[in-house]
């Protein structure tokens, strides 16, 4: 018998939970190329409790945690409106945040976290459903590319101010 995912909307009481799943998640898809202090100095500014409430309290920004077998395994941030982190597509859905930790990859958490958040877009009267993703990331581009998506620009991801990343932008219309 296989595990289950669960995937539920994120609470304030989730955040302390939900700032160490994105330090572990974020810290396992780039420690590689980062050192620990230049993560940590990320996460300080990007996964601290105050930035994870604001981006909870958004009215057109949603998180949502996955579970497996009641531990948590991973998480979801959408975005449409003005909480969007670019406006390059007219009347479009972000998906900003898809990370689940490694030892839970192919047991169907990204899968479920990605299939809820088109649900969402296709449920909304969004024309575009968008995404970045890392350059080098080819087992997720091959993913995103399952479900339709092409790529229509690129940006630059800044980790720390002496380095940058290339994001791929992939879009799919949703009409």
């Amino acid at each position: 018998m296989g595990s289950v995912v669960a995937v539920v909307r994120a609470q304030e009481t989730d955040i302390p939970a939900l700032s160490n799943l994105c330090a572990d998640t974020f810290r396992e898809t780039f420690s590689h190329d980062n050192t620990e202090e230049e993560l940590q100095a990320f996460f300080d500014e990007a996964y601290n409790h105050d930035v994870l409430k604001r981006e909870l309290d958004h009215d057109e920004s949603e998180i949502y945690l996955a579970y497996v077998d009641d531990v948590l395994a991973g998480y979801l941030k959408i975005n449409w409106g003005d909480a969007q982190t670019e406006r390059k597509l007219e009347n479009a859905f972000e998906v900003q945040r898809l990370y689940v930790l490694k030892e839970y990859h192919g047991q169907g958490v990204g899968k479920a976290l990605f299939e809820k958040a088109l649900r969402i877009a296709e449920s909304g009267n969004f024309s575009w459903a968008w995404l970045g993703v890392w350059e080098k990331n080819y087992k997720a581009q091959h993913f995103y590319k399952r479900y339709g998506f092409e790529k229509f620009g690129e940006h630059q991801f800044v980790v720390t101010p002496e380095k940058t990343d290339i994001d791929w932008l992939l879009k799919k219309s949703l009409r």
